[in-house]
């Protein structure tokens, strides 16, 4: 099907390089102020447990105490997120799935950071320092669910602290309860996607505008990943669909189906939007395989 076979891959990757002045600015922003803060909340989707941690801000907090955020689990494949978690937590970092839509959202994250911070906390109380309040960032990439996740935090009326270090423009100190107080910063990508793969996944959850990426090629990846993980759900959603067919074949068979005729960009819509909505089930991306190099 040549059609869904133009891009090469070249082409394809050229398309996926950008560093906006705004994601400049707000890595410089996560460099200066970071000292200011007792550790790092990374926000990851749940989906993409590493396809969507950004590797530039990774490597700026270091060595910083970090709570790793694993949001929309409600979404994800839940027995991939209880392998993720298990994983992560092995590595050190403290992990914590949850639906940020969720009332007990601000309680969980208190207690998961109190948790993170218990031996500095116990140390600077031996000393005969109080710690009242453990100051945080938050950091993640964009459509990762920060936004939802803020307004959770900081509830209906923001409190704005001044007066203290780092804040700058575009950024501000918010309380989230007597207990934690959080940097607000935007969400920022990387400048270069060197994984296809990555790409991929991130368009398909809607990381990336649908504009940045060939809406076929991310069609083919999202057929073929559902056919070897979820072909119970892809069947189940479209029954008409003949799993033995190569995706590029699926999509023009199932375009005919569909009474869309010649229209594949209608399916390509239909499909990414199923997926996106849930009418595919709950689903995850990224699979540890992948980092023992199974897949």
């Amino acid at each position: 099907m040549k059609m869904l076979e133009y891009c090469k891959k070249e082409v394809f990757m050229a398309t996926i390089q950008w560093f906006p002045g705004h994601m400049s600015k707000a890595r410089r922003q996560v460099q200066e102020n970071i000292k200011f803060v007792d550790f790092v909340t990374i926000l990851v989707d749940a989906r993409l447990p590493l396809s969507s941690q950004n590797p530039m801000l990774t490597k700026i907090v270091g060595e910083k105490p970090k709570l790793l955020i694993l949001n929309k689990a409600d979404l994800a494949d839940p027995t991939l997120t209880k392998e993720w978690r298990n994983y992560f937590e092995k590595q050190g970092v403290k992990a914590l799935p949850i639906n940020s839509k969720e009332q007990s959202t601000v309680k969980k994250v208190t207690e998961a950071a109190q948790s993170l911070m218990k031996e500095k906390i116990a140390r600077q109380k031996e000393r005969g320092i109080q710690i009242e309040t453990l100051r945080t960032m938050i950091i993640g990439i964009p459509n990762a669910g920060k936004s939802t996740l803020m307004n959770r935090l900081a509830g209906k009326k923001i409190a704005v602290t001044g007066n203290k270090p780092g804040v700058t423009k575009g950024q501000q100190w918010l309380k989230s309860n007597k207990d934690l107080e959080i940097l607000d910063t935007p969400g920022i990508l990387w400048p270069k996607f060197e994984d296809e793969k990555v790409a991929l996944k991130l368009a398909l959850t809607g990381a990336i505008k649908d504009d940045l990426l060939p809406m076929d090629e991310v069609n083919i990846f999202g057929i073929n990943y559902y056919k070897e993980h979820y072909p119970k759900e892809l069947q189940e959603r479209f029954k008409q669909m003949n799993l033995e067919e190569e995706a590029p074949e699926i999509i023009m068979d199932m375009t005919q189906k569909l009474g869309f005729r010649d229209d594949y960009d209608r399916f390509y819509r239909l499909f990414i939007k199923d997926i996106r909505d849930g009418k595919l089930g709950r689903y995850t991306l990224d699979t540890l395989g992948e980092i023992h190099g199974d897949n």
